[in-house]
């Protein structure tokens, strides 16, 4: 096969992987049944568990990502995490060294040491790749989480998150009013969900 013949063929055989691998799919549908036609999965994201995922719509969730929803996953309405983001309701890794064999015969609710626990990540919140969030973790709404980071625990809204273990390192309404500042037209858009929540 000639050079270029088999230049042509690749290319056509790598178009035909993305569109049937990559190409990003629109709608889903929440737990409650409602159609979600903004929202946007990669189907080479894997999804354990899925009946434990609550989705919001206007949410994108890229390539190569993992979300094991076994103890309730919840992504509100506008969050986009990116790509190679790992999010885990439970944890073994204790478990497994302090019980040895027994580990794999024993009940989950009997293992020592065993982590489990939801995941919450509120609307608007941007994950950045090579992340992980792990069980029992709550992001406010509006929160960055930088690339790398390992992320547990409880955030409040706005709030700029990196490091492994990930601590806040900033608040996005600063940004975020430099921009506002600059292009006030969409100020409006921002405020219909970043404002202050009110009590009752």
């Amino acid at each position: 096969m000639s050079l270029r013949i088999r230049s042509l063929v690749n290319r056509w055989r790598r178009r035909l992987a993305r569109w049937l691998l990559f190409d990003i799919v629109f709608g889903e549908v929440s737990r409650g049944g409602d159609p979600l036609p903004l929202t946007r999965l990669s189907p080479s994201t894997c999804l354990e568990h899925e009946d434990g995922l609550d989705l919001g719509d206007h949410v994108f969730i890229g390539h190569f990502n993992y979300i094991e929803a076994l103890h309730g996953v919840r992504i509100e309405e506008g969050v986009q995490i990116t790509n190679f983001v790992s999010i885990v309701t439970h944890s073994s890794h204790r478990s497994q060294r302090l019980m040895g064999r027994a580990y794999a015969v024993t009940p989950p609710d009997e293992r020592i040491g065993f982590v489990k626990g939801p995941v919450h990540i509120g609307a608007y919140c941007f994950i950045g790749p090579h992340t992980t969030i792990e069980a029992n973790t709550r992001l406010g709404r509006g929160c960055l989480v930088a690339s790398h980071s390992r992320v547990r625990g409880e955030f409040p809204d706005f709030a700029v998150i990196a490091g492994s273990p990930a601590v806040i390192v900033g608040d996005t309404r600063a940004s975020d009013a430099r921009w506002l500042d600059a292009h006030p037209a969409w100020r409006e858009a921002y405020e219909a969900w970043a404002a202050p929540r009110r009590p009752g």
